[in-house]
């Protein structure tokens, strides 16, 4: 018989620091979450009083006036549409590239990716002032695609080397079996690496339309009309006229930001297998 001593399994301190460390990014993310959450459900006095507790009367009426204006549901449209068009822009454009760079052989293929590959260097900060004289000139200002191309344009980068390496794993040996049956490049592109990537597209998808509906700077430059703001610019006016009534605007932040999270929680599972795909070799 083994003893307990025996059957106990050893202590291992990486074990409890990798609790502790995620323990603490967990509470590092869903606190600022509830205390936003909350904080629209009570008075302006009472957030004052009590920011991060449960509130003592529930304020329905504070989320149901932004529920019932026109306001939020024109943001929520452009939005969606700026972000849907880039999704899927980019979803078209980086998985065409990433499959040719991942297959098709030909010269000045890594030259090509090493310079899209210094795309991620640059910050489109820096690239504000071009941005908007081209946009300017292809008369695409004020407009959903003013906004959406150059967004694609930056999120091609990494969105091509996630869909490259994740092509890459796909057996080189189905490409010459189908081509020695006569199937093209295009067919064997849609019809058998398009459903097996599911993950990576949807890994891709999801990062890119977060990153779209949470633009500022963007939207800010290209757009001059108040009914074509996205969320992150309807709430600066949003908070320009009620500046002083923090539980109006932590109520508005919450229900602009609950469209995101729901996506995260319905592709969560393809988003790991995507990012996870080609960890383990075996």
């Amino acid at each position: 018989m083994i003893s307990n001593e025996t059957a106990r399994a050893p202590f291992d301190p990486a074990v409890l620091f990798k609790a502790v460390f995620l323990a603490a990014v967990a509470v590092c993310v869903l606190v600022p979450l509830l205390a936003t959450l909350l904080g629209g459900f009570k008075s302006l006095g009472e957030l004052r009083v009590n920011p991060f507790g449960l509130p003592d009367h529930w304020e329905w009426q504070n989320y149901a006036d932004i529920l019932f204006s026109g306001r939020y549901w024109q943001l929520l449209r452009n939005s969606l549409i700026i972000s849907t068009l880039t999704v899927t822009l980019t979803l078209i454009v980086a998985s065409m590239a990433a499959f040719t760079f991942a297959h098709v052989r030909f010269y000045g293929s890594s030259m090509l990716l090493s310079y899209l590959t210094l795309g991620l260097l640059f910050p489109a900060a820096t690239a504000v002032l071009p941005l908007f004289i081209r946009v300017r000139d292809l008369g695409l200002l004020d407009t959903y695609f003013g906004v959406a191309l150059p967004q694609v344009a930056f999120s091609l980068a990494m969105s091509v080397l996630l869909l490259r390496r994740f092509f890459k794993d796909i057996p080189y040996e189905l490409l010459e079996a189908a081509l020695v049956d006569g199937c093209s490049y295009i067919k064997f592109f849609r019809y058998v690496t398009l459903p097996l990537s599911r993950p990576i597209l949807a890994t891709v998808g999801t990062i890119t339309f977060v990153n779209s509906w949470n633009a500022y700077l963007l939207p800010l430059v290209m757009l001059n009309t108040d009914a074509l703001y996205p969320w992150p610019l309807g709430i600066m006016v949003y908070q320009g006229e009620y500046s002083s009534e923090w539980n109006l605007i932590l109520a508005f932040i919450t229900l602009t930001i609950l469209p995101t999270i729901i996506l995260f929680l319905l592709a969560q599972k393809h988003i790991v297998a995507g990012l996870t795909s080609g960890a383990v070799k075996g």
